[in-house]
């Protein structure tokens, strides 16, 4: 039977508070409701009863960290921090909820995640970690307890996001900032002296948490603090390869190279970390749970490749990787038939199509091209029948979006598909009056 809270404010500031969500040595957070935009919202407040002023003045430092990053971090894979608000002795910031649970739930030996779902999880840390940095921020206490696990209704895995980020060293700052902070499972050597530290160690830090949901253990574990620390110093955490089924050399060496002792013989950043980890899906170098589907991981690369998607940021990409419809198609596949309605454009991600009229072969269409976007952009029915065959002819992989689809973008990603759409107009233009002007030089 659920007992009544009798701690639990009824307001925090203008939030109305639903319930207490968990609570840490220094402050407790609550699940709120934002009324004026009709939105859960979490809320984190400090408990300035009951501390030592050493304990106080830690936490205070540690708030105005996560303070400084108020609206700054917009990326989908890192919790945003909405508000922060200095109440007297009980300040708090004010956060996106997450439905779900943290990392720390799968590290169990009896919960761990499928080998393929956490290189995923992986890649979308380290992806999401390269952001933060290049915003000039090093995270420092990376561990499964700040990765949070976003759920579906049915209680599966769908994506993971950063959080907490009072202990964030921020490069950019002029104040003197703490050092000798994380924790210590997870940090690396250099963190653990309290010297400079750059985003190799946050590196080594998801590898020891992705060793940790591989293994159901973390790469050392020992009984005291100074153990521990020799442990961190002196010796090669054990290989992941027989500790688990299904767990490949090239899998092992990936997430051991994330622990090497020294920065420079680990990944040199996050994008050939995140590369790595990746190709380790792309190349099925972990047991695949489904064979077909197109991984998070494997649709952001291909994006990225793509002229088309030149323009976009990362963020716009995650975006486009979550709302286009990503399909494989066989060989001899028909796209478009000639006469047909449609309004689906195609972005060939990967593969061949050939174009054909009247029987006749006119083009060869194939990767970061776009097909069936006329019939899209076309202002009544009749010119949205298409006017050709389009067949594959290698096996293909399409990013897919219809004008309802699209509509559901940012309109800061709607400005950057216009904008490719009309680059690729003014291609197809040029390309028609060079055939009219000087025919042989096209023959």
């Amino acid at each position: 039977m659920l007992t009544a809270d009798a701690d639990l404010p009824a307001q925090i500031g203008k939030y109305r508070v639903l319930r207490r969500l968990g609570e840490g040595a220094t402050s407790d957070v609550f699940l709120a409701m934002d009324d004026f935009r009709g939105q859960q919202v979490a809320i984190k407040r400090l408990r300035a009863r009951g501390l030592a002023a050493s304990e106080e003045a830690m936490s205070n430092r540690f708030f105005a960290a996560e303070a400084a990053l108020a609206g700054r971090l917009q990326h989908p894979n890192v919790v945003q921090i909405l508000d922060a608000v200095q109440d007297g002795s009980a300040p708090y910031l004010v956060m996106e909820f997450v439905h779900g649970v943290t990392l720390k739930a799968f590290c169990r030996s009896d919960r761990l995640l499928p080998l393929d779902q956490i290189v995923e999880l992986g890649f979308k840390c380290a992806m999401a970690l390269s952001y933060v940095f290049r915003q000039g921020l090093i995270h420092r206490d990376i561990k499964p307890a700040n990765l949070l696990a976003v759920l579906d209704a049915q209680g599966q895995v769908t994506d993971v996001k950063v959080s907490d980020f009072g202990s964030a060293l921020n490069l950019h700052a002029d104040m003197t900032q703490v050092h000798r902070v994380g924790s210590l499972a997870y940090m690396p050597p250099e963190q653990i002296e309290g010297g400079d530290v750059g985003c190799q160690a946050d590196i080594y830090s998801l590898g020891a948490v992705l060793y940790h949901l591989v293994a159901g253990r973390p790469p050392f574990d020992a009984p005291n603090q100074m153990a521990l620390m020799h442990q961190i110093y002196h010796q090669a955490p054990q290989s992941l390869v027989g500790q688990r089924g299904g767990v490949t050399p090239e899998l092992d060496a990936v997430i051991l190279r994330a622990l090497a002792k020294h920065p420079q013989e680990r990944y040199p950043d996050w994008e050939a970390f995140g590369e790595a980890l990746s190709l380790l899906v792309a190349r099925q170098l972990v047991p695949l749970a489904r064979l077909h589907e197109v991984k998070d991981s494997e649709r952001f690369n291909l994006l990225r490749r793509l002229e088309f998607f030149a323009g976009f940021g990362d963020v716009e990409l995650w975006e486009v990787v979550r709302r286009a419809r990503w399909r494989r198609y066989p060989l001899e596949h028909a796209l478009f038939k000639k006469g047909q309605e449609g309004n689906t454009f195609h972005i060939i991600a990967q593969g061949a199509v050939e174009v054909w009229r009247d029987g006749v072969s006119v083009a060869v269409l194939g990767e970061g091209t776009s097909v069936g976007e006329m019939a899209y952009l076309a202002p009544n029915p009749e010119l949205r029948r298409h006017s050709t065959d389009v067949r594959v002819i290698q096996l293909c992989t399409t990013v897919s979006f219809t004008p309802e689809s699209l509509g559901q973008l940012s309109p800061e990603c709607q400005h950057r598909f216009d904008r490719a759409f009309i680059q690729v107009l003014v291609r197809r233009l040029h390309v028609a009056h060079e055939a009219l002007a000087h025919p042989r030089r096209i023959l």
